[in-house]
C-alpha cells in the first residue's frame, strides 16, 4: 500500500454507512500478510508508537481482539449482505468508546438488538459463561486512557470462532476435527429477555417465569390493562415517590442481575462501594448504582439517574452481579417518620434497657436453638442416608453413628471461602460449584456445594459421604469433614494443587506443564491400584460409574486420586452386574452395554479406564461419535492404527520420542483389551495391574472396541444423563 498514493478512512458513530469521517493519524502503514489477514500500523504524533489491529477477512467471523482507539472511535464487525454479496447487512456489533462502561452491542441500522452487559472484572454481567466456560481464557483491558481491548484465548487443541449470521444472532462455534464441521456451543440472543429492551422501564425478565416480566420491588405495572394482554412494553413506575430532602430513601439489593442499559450511566473506578452508595444518596436524580468491579468485594462506582431498562434477573447464585435500586422508605418496609421531640426521655430510656433485656434473652435462646437444631438437623441427615443410599444396609451403619466424619459449621466454612467468593471458585458440575477454601488452622480445602434445588444432587451427596467416609486409599480423594446446616449441603475434600487430569491432557496446566512418559505411566498405575481397591480390596464391592479424566485429581507429586462417588454403586456379595433404567455418566467413557441396555459391572468400570489410558498415552479426547461419521473417535482411530501396524503414531507429539517403545505398546495394548466390544472379553482390574506391573506377561491379540453412538443432529456434550437415551444406537465392528 505504500507504491500508491492510498488514504485509509477511519469512519465513527453506531454505523459505518453514512458515517462522518475522522482524521486520520499523522501517518498509517498497512501490510497484507497472508490470505485473508490485513494489519494496521497507526502511527500516532511525534512519538511514532505503533499499534498494530488484525481483521479477519472471512465474511462473518471477529477478530480475536476487538480495540477501542483514542476519541471515540468505535470498532465493529459487521456482516454481508448475503453470501455472494459482500454488502453490509443491518445487523452488525460494536464496542462502547473510551471513557464509556465496557460492554458489546449488537445492533439492528440504529436500533439495540441484545448487548452483554457492562464488563464487571470477572466477565460480562449478561453472559455469565464469560467465567466458567471450560477451554477459553477472557479478559478485558481498560486503562480509560488510550485503549479498551477485549480478548479470549483458547487451548492449543481448541478451534473457535465467533460469528453474526443473517438473522442477527452470534454464534460461538468449536472446529470437531473428526466431523469436519463447526460446533456451536453458544448463540445469542438466546431467548425473549436477550432482545432489546424485553419488558420495558423498571421491570425485571426473567424467561423462566410466566409472564416472564414483573414489576421490581417498590413498582407498579404503569398501565395494568396492557400487562394483563402480556404487553410489559410501558414498564413501571414507582408506588412511592422519592423523599431526597430529607434523606429518608435506601437502597433494594438486586441479586444476580445483568445489569440495566448502561449507555446513559456514568462510571468512576475510583470510588469505594460505599462512596458510591452516598454519591447516589446525595444525587436526587441517581436511580440506581452498582460495583464496576466485582472482585475482593467490589468496588468502582456506575450511577443511572434514568430509569432502568432492559434488566433481567437469573437464578444461579454464581450469575449476573448485584444491582442497587433506590427506593422510598415506605417501599423498603422502613418507618420514615423520626421521634418525637417532645417525647419523654425516661420512655426512651425504658425503651432502650427492655430492648437490651430481650436481646440478651433473644441471644441466648438462639444458641439453645441453634445448638437443639444442629442436633437435629445432623441425626435427620444421617438417618435419611439409610433411606436414599443404593443398597445401604450393606453399610452396617447404626443410626448413622459409626459415620465418623467430622461436621464443619456453616460460619467455618463461610470464613474458609470468603463468602463463596467467585475469586476462590475451582470448577462447577450439575451438583453445584467447588471452592477454594483455608481453614483456621491454615490447612487447604476444597468445598463442594451442593445446589439447593438440585434433588438428584441430594442423592448423590448422601451416596457420597457414605461411600468415600468408607473408603481409604491412597489413590481416592479424601473426605475431610461435611457442613449440614441451614438448608446448605456441602463437603469438603483434601486440596488437589494440581486440580483435574483433564488440565493436563486437554486443557492448559498453570505453567504450560508437559507430562513425560514417567508420569503418565505413574498415574496410569495410581488409578489402576485405586480401581482394584474398590472393585476387590475395600471392605465394599464398589463400581465407580462415572470414570473419566476430569474426575482424576492429581496432588502435589502428581499422585492420582479418583474423585466424585456422587454416581457409585455398591455390590453385595453375589452380584456380578445390575441392571438399571436411571443410566448416569459421561457419554465417551460408558460402556456399550451400559449405554445401550443399562447393565454395569465390574467390566463397565474396566471399559472407562481403558479409554483413559488411551488418552493419557494420545493426549486427545474421546469425543462422543455421531452417526453420519461413526468412525472417527480416538477408540476407533487407535484401532485402526494397531492393525496396520503404525501404533506409535498415536504417541503425543509433546513427549517427543523420550519414552520406552515396548512400555507405551504394552499400555496401548491393554487400553485396547479393557475397551473390547464384549464385557466378557475384558480384563478383570486384578489382570489389568499384572500386565501393567511385568514385562514377562504374554497379551492377548485384542479385539475390536465398541461404542455407542448419537444418532440425532444436535451436538453431543459430555455430562449427566437420567433416564436411557432413545437417539443411542450400537455400533457393532464387523468387517
Amino acid at each position: 500500500m505504500g507504491t500508491y498514493n492510498s488514504l485509509l478512512k477511519l469512519k465513527k458513530g453506531p454505523s459505518l454507512p453514512g458515517a462522518q469521517e475522522m482524521k486520520p493519524p499523522s501517518g498509517v502503514e498497512a501490510k497484507k500478510e497472508g490470505f485473508g489477514n490485513l494489519y494496521f500500523s497507526l502511527k500516532y504524533g511525534r512519538r511514532m508508537n505503533t499499534d498494530t489491529r488484525r481483521c479477519e477477512r472471512r465474511t462473518e467471523e471477529e477478530a480475536r481482539y476487538l480495540y477501542m482507539l483514542p476519541d471515540q472511535i468505535r470498532v465493529v464487525a459487521i456482516r454481508w449482505f448475503r453470501e455472494s454479496d459482500p454488502s453490509p447487512s443491518r445487523y452488525y456489533y460494536t464496542m462502547t468508546g473510551i471513557n464509556a462502561i465496557p460492554e458489546l452491542v449488537l445492533w439492528e441500522g440504529s436500533k439495540k438488538v441484545w448487548r452483554t452487559g457492562p464488563w464487571n472484572g470477572l466477565r460480562f454481567s449478561g453472559i455469565p459463561g464469560t467465567l466458567t466456560y471450560f477451554g477459553f481464557n477472557f479478559s478485558f483491558i481498560d486503562d480509560n486512557k488510550k485503549e479498551i481491548s477485549f480478548s479470549f484465548d483458547t487451548n492449543k487443541s481448541v478451534l473457535s470462532k465467533l460469528t453474526l449470521n443473517q438473522s442477527g444472532v452470534m454464534q460461538r462455534s468449536l472446529w470437531v476435527e473428526g466431523m469436519a464441521a463447526w460446533n456451536v456451543i453458544w448463540y445469542s440472543p438466546m431467548d425473549l429477555c436477550d432482545r432489546m429492551p424485553p419488558c420495558g422501564p423498571y421491570a425485571a425478565c426473567n424467561p423462566n417465569n410466566s409472564p416472564i416480566c414483573d414489576c421490581i420491588q417498590g413498582f407498579k405495572p404503569k398501565s395494568p390493562e396492557r400487562w394483563l394482554y402480556r404487553d410489559a412494553t410501558d414498564g413501571c413506575v414507582r408506588k412511592t415517590q422519592l423523599d431526597c430532602k430529607n434523606g429518608t430513601d435506601g437502597f433494594l439489593v438486586i441479586p444476580y442481575t445483568k445489569l440495566a442499559d448502561t449507555s446513559k450511566a456514568t462510571m468512576d473506578r475510583s470510588l469505594s462501594l460505599a462512596d458510591c452508595r452516598t454519591k447516589c444518596l446525595n444525587n436526587c436524580s441517581c436511580t440506581a448504582y452498582a460495583p464496576a468491579d466485582v472482585r475482593q468485594g467490589g468496588s468502582g462506582c456506575i450511577l443511572w439517574t434514568t430509569e432502568l431498562t432492559d434488566l433481567r434477573v437469573f437464578t444461579n447464585v454464581a450469575n449476573g452481579q448485584e444491582l442497587y435500586v433506590r427506593l422510598a422508605a415506605s417501599d423498603l418496609g422502613l418507618s420514615s417518620s423520626s421521634t418525637s421531640g417532645k417525647s419523654s426521655k425516661w420512655v426512651i430510656i425504658f425503651v432502650v434497657i427492655f430492648s437490651l433485656f430481650i436481646l440478651i434473652l433473644a441471644y441466648i435462646a438462639s444458641l439453645i436453638w441453634r445448638r437443639r437444631t444442629g442436633r437435629r438437623e445432623r441425626a435427620k441427615v444421617k438417618n435419611s442416608f439409610h433411606d436414599n443410599i443404593d443398597h445401604g444396609d450393606d453399610l452396617e451403619l447404626s443410626n448413622g453413628n459409626d459415620l465418623e466424619l467430622p461436621i464443619l459449621d456453616l460460619d467455618t466454612v463461610l470464613s474458609a471461602t470468603e463468602n463463596f467468593s467467585p475469586d476462590n471458585i475451582l470448577g462447577e458440575g450439575g451438583f453445584g460449584f467447588v471452592y477454594k477454601g483455608r481453614l483456621p488452622d491454615g490447612e487447604e480445602i476444597a468445598v463442594k456445594r451442593l445446589n439447593k434445588n438440585s434433588v438428584q444432587g441430594l442423592e448423590e451427596f448422601m451416596n457420597e459421604v457414605m461411600l468415600i467416609a468408607k473408603l481409604q486409599h491412597r489413590n481416592l480423594v479424601r473426605l475431610l469433614a461435611c457442613c449440614i446446616e441451614g438448608g446448605e449441603r456441602m463437603l469438603a475434600y483434601e486440596y488437589m494443587p494440581n486440580k483435574s487430569l483433564d488440565v493436563f491432557l486437554f486443557g492448559k496446566s498453570k505453567d504450560g506443564e508437559v507430562l513425560d512418559w514417567q508420569t503418565r505411566f505413574k498415574i496410569i498405575m495410581g488409578i489402576a491400584r485405586g480401581l482394584l481397591y474398590l472393585h476387590q480390596d475395600s471392605r465394599l464391592r464398589v463400581i465407580h460409574r462415572d470414570l473419566k479424566a476430569s474426575n482424576i485429581l492429581l496432588d502435589s507429586e502428581m499422585n492420582p486420586k479418583i474423585s466424585d462417588f456422587g454416581t457409585a454403586r455398591i455390590f453385595r456379595g453375589d452380584e456380578a452386574e445390575v441392571n438399571t433404567m436411571k443410566i448416569v455418566g459421561t457419554f465417551g467413557y460408558m460402556s456399550p452395554e451400559y449405554a445401550m441396555e443399562g447393565i454395569f459391572s465390574q467390566k463397565s468400570d474396566v471399559f472407562s479406564f481403558g479409554v483413559l489410558v488411551l488418552e493419557i498415552i494420545t493426549g486427545k479426547k474421546n469425543r462422543g461419535v455421531h452417526l453420519a461419521a461413526p468412525r472417527t473417535n480416538l477408540l476407533d482411530h487407535v484401532w485402526n492404527l494397531w492393525k496396520e501396524g503404525n501404533i506409535l503414531q498415536v504417541v503425543d507429539e509433546s513427549m517427543g520420542c523420550s519414552y520406552p517403545v515396548n512400555e507405551v505398546m504394552k499400555c496401548i495394548k491393554v487400553g485396547l483389551l479393557c475397551v473390547q466390544n464384549n464385557s466378557e472379553d475384558r480384563p478383570f482390574m486384578s489382570s489389568v495391574l499384572v500386565m501393567l506391573s511385568s514385562d514377562n506377561v504374554l497379551l492377548p491379540y485384542p479385539k475390536e472396541p465398541g461404542i455407542a453412538v448419537r444418532t440425532e443432529k444436535c451436538p453431543i456434550s459430555n455430562g449427566i444423563m437420567a433416564g436411557l437415551d432413545p437417539n443411542l444406537r450400537y455400533v457393532s465392528h464387523t468387517h
